[in-house]
């Protein structure tokens, strides 16, 4: 029974549902799970993730279901929502389905956006752990980052302060770290705009390395992408090692093997390898793991996440970040190349009120109600705003897969507008369902799970956008034209002479190009909506994640710390001081 998602809050309904909701133990019976492969942490548990993929190696896998968008609203079009309420679906339709979802940032949740668990009657729970810090991965990422910070500034004031004989003695080499060309900066998990840009080290020579230095968001971190895309403990402490956090003055990179650092800075990871359990509102299976930003990183839940979802589902539901210009390209041509994972369908979520804004729409702010426009029906913005969504479908396609196109259903729309969609979207070849899993859970998915169901009896002839020999600027080019529809690519005078660098480089040869760019639109500005034509990417500088091994080529401004809003979330959050129980997440 779906609870009344138009008079409940999201932290209300997580709490009716966490009443009943399955302990560690129910878990480990319900899944089929070994007594040592199950890490209670409370009423959530961690999974063993070595002893699970070793016991189930020859067990066949299950569907590989990947969710994305078209391009969003700044309020987002329910991805989340959709991964979660087609997961019910499944599970009304009577299949073992589970999905694999990012762990949200403390920024967002402490904004404007919000936890990121879903909503209505598609909720992960328990949703106040989910939102305040889970089983600790992201406080085990700053430690662990923050620590590489500490020893290069540490490092860098002994030597200084001593000459090539003292440091000898005190057993160091002398790495002669370029003070101005430092890569790493700290890292906080909130949206912090005030510590962009810091000085440290003010006071006596005692007191480090004095220089410029700045903070990120905790899952701009390169440690975050690392979490995503490793495959084992052994591959997570070797890429922990590659990290370059500056250059000495001659240019060659100094990593954190060179501070002698990685092995503790994998100390503080060693747990987060393994995935959190948690639950759908409706009982079935959620593996919450990493959480990269998706503008630098490759805006996925992990790898390992999804090897054993795969094993332990017969449908696994995972969800990429942003829209298919983004998410998708990078689940396409990144996560699924590095996992040799080939998906069964991609779902692409859209929502009518985003297409009139592509359609021409008033401009949607965060935290500010949305304009009267998209509460009406309005065929003629429609009709010019699918467009944005056809774009998206023709982008996964490319990839060898029929698209599943969800129209995530608000009160508002119309018969007339989900049918201009509806025929729209079949057009371009792809299946659309219409569901309304926030209001009515599982119940209201059943249309969308029958659509993924039939698409994933359908062969899939994957294939990726661009073979690995393809040197970087042609690789770019090639993403710029097919998936984002630009015109052409121009480099500054410095990011190209990095590109022919990288490309000249074979220690580069097999980095995944992860492409930087906004989100809100196809190119690189953001207040360019719709499909627009005859554009060029410019791009103005390639950064190097060599734990990673990704290059990233960066196009138009971005941030790697938010800023906070006027209206941010917190100021509703208290704690009811009768029960302990959090107040006012959303």
């Amino acid at each position: 029974m779906a609870y009344d998602a138009t008079k409940l809050k999201d932290y209300q309904i997580a709490e009716a549902a966490e009443a009943n909701m399955p302990m560690p133990e129910q878990w480990r019976e319900k899944l089929g799970l070994e007594k040592d492969e199950v890490i209670p942490y409370g009423r959530i548990s961690k999974l063993d993730f070595m002893k699970i993929i070793d016991r189930l190696k020859n067990k066949p896998d299950g569907k590989y279901i990947n969710v994305t968008a078209i391009t969003p609203t700044p309020l987002g079009e329910g991805k989340t929502t959709t991964t979660i309420g087609l997961v019910e679906g499944l599970g009304k339709r009577g299949l073992n389905a589970g999905a694999a979802i990012r762990q949200p940032s403390g920024g967002p949740t402490m904004n404007i956006k919000g936890t990121a668990a879903g909503g209505g009657n598609a909720l992960a729970i328990p949703m106040t752990e989910f939102s305040l810090g889970l089983t600790g991965d992201i406080n085990d990422i700053m430690n662990a980052h923050n620590l590489g910070m500490v020893a290069l500034n540490a490092r860098m004031q002994h030597e200084r302060n001593y000459d090539d004989a003292e440091l000898a003695k005190r057993n160091l080499r002398r790495l002669d770290i370029d003070p101005t060309n430092v890569q790493m900066g700290w890292i906080i998990d909130f949206c912090a705009q005030g510590l962009r840009k810091i000085i440290m080290g003010i006071g006596g020579k005692m007191d480090g390395y004095m220089m410029e230095s700045k903070f990120g968001i905790a899952v701009s971190s390169e440690l975050m992408a690392i979490l995503a895309v490793a495959t084992d403990l052994k591959d997570l402490r070797d890429r922990i090692g590659k990290i370059i956090v500056a250059y000495d003055k001659k240019g060659n990179p100094v990593t954190t093997s060179d501070l002698e650092v990685a092995g503790a800075m994998t100390a503080f990871m060693r747990n987060a390898i393994n995935p959190t359990l948690m639950s759908t509102v409706e009982y079935q299976p959620v593996l919450v793991h990493a959480g990269p930003f998706a503008n630098i990183a490759i805006g996925q839940s992990s790898i390992i996440a999804d090897r054993i979802a795969l094993k332990m589902f017969d449908y696994n539901v995972t969800e990429s970040g942003f829209a298919a210009d983004i998410g998708f390209e990078k689940f396409w041509n990144v996560k699924c190349r590095f996992s040799g994972l080939v998906p069964n369908v991609s779902v692409i979520t859209a929502t009518i009120r985003a297409l009139k804004m592509h359609g021409g729409g008033p401009k949607v702010a965060p935290g500010r109600p949305l304009p009267a426009e998209y509460a009406k029906e309005n065929i003629g913005l429609l009709e010019k705003g699918v467009a944005n969504l056809q774009h998206h479908i023709a982008t996964v396609k490319k990839s060898g897969i029929k698209p599943v196109v969800c129209i995530n259903a608000f009160h508002t729309d119309t018969k007339e507008e989900i049918a201009l969609v509806r025929r729209c979207a079949e057009q371009a070849g792809a299946r659309c369902a219409l569901s309304e899993h926030w209001l009515k859970g599982g119940e209201g998915a059943l249309e969308l799970a029958d659509a993924v169901i039939d698409a994933c009896n359908e062969k899939v002839d994957f294939k990726y956008l661009y073979p690995l020999e393809m040197p970087l600027r042609q690789r770019v080019e090639t993403i710029a034209r097919e998936v984002y529809g630009a015109a052409g690519v121009s480099w500054t005078p410095e990011a190209e002479a990095k590109a022919k660098q990288f490309e000249a480089d074979p220690a580069y040869a097999g980095f995944a190009t992860m492409m930087v760019k906004t989100h809100l639109s196809l190119t690189h500005d953001p207040t360019l909506k719709g499909v627009p034509k005859g554009w060029t990417l410019p791009v103005r500088d390639v950064l190097v994640f060599a734990g990673a091994k990704f290059l990233c080529p960066v196009t138009g401004s971005i941030s790697l710390m938010p800023g906070t809003g006027s209206d941010p979330a917190y100021r509703r959050i208290d704690v009811d001081t009768d029960t302990g129980k959090v107040l006012g997440l959303f």
